[in-house]
């Protein structure tokens, strides 16, 4: 048997399948076998996922109805991360159902070109095909175990070195009729025999680059990146660079707010709480780089996840250091809840612009999205949120053996700004040492 050649990403587009209205161009609904054990299972699976997540919808519905007090807002807020987290994989299941009971291929062709679609009615995703380079359309029987036996006895064509599959349990009369009628609309009378020397020459070039390229996005950097990176020399990491400077910046302004305008213990613990929404934020922002249009899966369920955290953790520093769970504390009005954020806005935007500069800066401009994966990005911001949320609490504790005084609020603010110099130039090491690991100079730093 013939070894098949491992065949590249194909070039596709997704469009509207509809009546091709071209003169002599055709349009074939091709067979399309189901496997209803297969699908039974998924719809079984799909259902004990969808009855909890009813559920918790029902229940957040009714939260968000009735919302009164932040001990209200902190349960809807955790029901509703929970549920969204939850969704990911009923989703998932619903579409994977979907695609099975209605799903088909399509057969399109006309003049000088050919193109076979997956998707479902009236959408698809197409693959285009050179007609003059397909030869030996055949019927072919799968061996049992192999990734075509759900197809059954289906059609293939050779294209080059690699064997193209598609439809579902077609019989020879068919496949006569589509032999006909794909010569007819292409203008082509399909070859058969060996792929010419030219041909296997140029697929062996396209899967020689589609390697080159795969290796250069996992590489510290693509190849005209490494080109720039070459024409300037990588600086030594420094705690003077912009970011870290505006980082520290933006970690003093708190000062300010206890020196000139009061600020308690209490509203530092809740502008870092809020700073790790915005951490949050642009870990989001981040993942959908790297992981593309991926995000709509991976990104629900990390803002599940951190959604839920960011809400317990804001019970527990609401009610130790703003109300006390001894008092009304949690069941305070949302207003009261809304009014501890107003006098904090100048700090966190620069806590916004700093970690905004160093995502546009160092994330994107020195390509640190390179050579990381989903997961890493996923599990980033907890290790430095909860060690920066370990400093705050050993400051409130000391704060409340001592009492609120200002050289406590100091010392937890120095605290704090060295956790995030130690985090901030972590991340940028890490990244160096994988530009080195791939053999390439490490990216400057900024």
């Amino acid at each position: 048997m013939k070894k098949k050649l491992k065949r590249p990403a194909p070039d596709f587009r997704i469009g509207f399948d509809k009546p091709v209205a071209a003169k002599g161009c055709i349009r074939e609904v091709l067979p399309f076998r189901r496997s209803w054990l297969v699908i039974g299972i998924i719809a079984v699976v799909d259902l004990v996922f969808l009855v909890p997540a009813f559920g918790a919808y029902q229940q957040a519905s009714a939260s968000w109805a009735r919302l009164d007090s932040l001990m209200d807002l902190t349960s809807v807020i955790f029901t509703s991360a929970w549920l969204l987290g939850w969704s990911v994989a009923p989703l998932i299941l619903t579409l994977l159902l979907v695609i099975m009971l209605t799903g088909r291929e399509v057969l399109r062709a006309g003049p000088g070109w050919l193109e076979i679609g997956i998707g479902l009615p009236g959408l698809a995703l197409f693959i285009p095909y050179d007609p003059k380079r397909l030869r030996n359309l055949r019927r072919v029987s799968p061996e049992k175990n192999s990734g075509t036996a759900w197809r059954g006895t289906h059609l293939a064509f050779d294209d080059g070195g690699y064997q193209i599959d598609f439809g579902s349990a077609i019989d020879e009369s068919r496949l006569t009729q589509i032999r006909s009628r794909l010569e007819q609309a292409t203008g082509v009378i399909l070859r058969e025999g060996d792929a010419t020397e030219a041909e296997l020459n140029d697929q062996a070039l396209a899967a020689e680059r589609a390697a080159e390229k795969r290796m250069a996005r996992k590489r510290s950097a693509p190849a005209p990146a490494l080109a720039e990176a070459e024409a300037e020399e990588a600086a030594p990491l420094s705690q003077f660079y912009l970011s870290t400077l505006l980082l520290v910046g933006a970690n003093l302004i708190p000062v300010l707010g206890w020196w000139l305008w009061g600020w308690r213990l209490s509203d530092v613990m809740v502008l870092y709480w809020a700073e790790s929404a915005v951490i949050g934020f642009f870990n989001l922002c981040k993942m959908a780089i790297i992981n593309r249009w991926l995000v709509l899966i991976s990104g629900p369920f990390f803002v599940g996840h951190f959604g839920a955290f960011m809400a317990v953790h804001f019970m527990f520093i609401y009610g130790l250091f703003v109300e006390g769970f001894n008092g009304g504390g949690p069941g305070d009005s949302l207003a009261e809840v809304a009014a501890l954020f107003v006098p904090l806005w100048p700090a966190l935007l620069a806590l916004f612009l700093s970690h905004g500069l160093s995502f546009f800066t160092n994330f994107i401009g020195r390509r640190e999205y390179l050579g990381r994966s989903i997961k890493q990005q996923m599990t980033e911001p907890y290790s430095r949120i909860i060690f920066m949320h370990m400093v705050l609490i050993f400051g409130g504790g000391l704060a409340m053996v001592l009492g609120d005084a200002g050289p406590v609020i100091l010392l937890v603010i120095v605290l704090k700004i060295i956790v995030d110099i130690r985090a901030h130039l972590k991340q940028r090491q890490n990244q160096m040492a994988v530009a080195e690991a791939s053999g390439n100079r490490r990216p400057s730093a900024s």
